[in-house]
């Protein structure tokens, strides 16, 4: 017994492992609601319509793309780069978002215009517990997921524009459907598209 404190204690408690039995890398949904409705109240303190607003959380959103890039390819051990737009595209509707969200999202290509990508969502989980005022009419908090994405998108090297948009649903009228959509930069197109020759 003795031995065995002695080997616990010689560990730095940084150098030791996390436990795995039991532990769950999962925030609570309560914790994370309050979290998230203390960044909204103190991002409205600093705007004055809901276009900048929208601007502020996607920055805010971007930051944190930028990392949590860095932590996923550290935690998933990933040893290269993504380098082609869909699988970058996949990897940000299946791991990242369920590594944020639980669940899986809905990527898809745009068939009328060339390098434009669209991810779906039903109902974002940012802007579940959040009440619009009337003055901010028409904000979409999922600016922050797409903020996140414009983020993970700038690390992986594939510039384009990101915009967040909310679509009434009829089904579901309280809780808009929310389209990131990603507009490829046209150096990035050119990439992508296929070599002829």
């Amino acid at each position: 017994m003795e031995e065995l404190r002695k080997k616990n204690n010689s560990l730095n408690v940084v150098d030791r492992k996390l436990p795995t039995k039991g532990f769950h890398n999962k925030v609570s949904l309560s914790a994370f609601s309050l979290l998230f409705s203390e960044l909204i109240q103190y991002t409205h303190r600093r705007v004055h319509n809901v276009k900048d607003f929208e601007r502020r959380l996607a920055d805010i959103g971007y930051n944190v793309g930028l990392r949590l890039l860095e932590y996923i390819s550290w935690k998933e051990k990933a040893t290269k780069r993504e380098t082609e737009f869909e699988r970058i595209l996949h990897f940000i509707s299946n791991t990242v978002w369920k590594m944020l969200f639980g669940k899986n999202a809905r990527p898809e290509k745009s068939k009328q215009v060339a390098g434009r990508y669209m991810i779906t969502e039903d109902e974002t989980l940012v802007n579940k517990f959040i009440s619009v005022p009337k003055d901010l009419a028409g904000l979409s908090c999922g600016s922050f997921v797409g903020g996140i994405v414009e983020g993970i998108l700038y690390a992986s090297e594939f510039l384009a524009k990101v915009t967040t948009h909310s679509v009434q649903v009829p089904e579901n009228p309280r809780f808009p459907r929310t389209v990131i959509l990603i507009e490829l930069d046209k150096e990035v197109f050119e990439r992508e598209a296929p070599q002829d020759g």
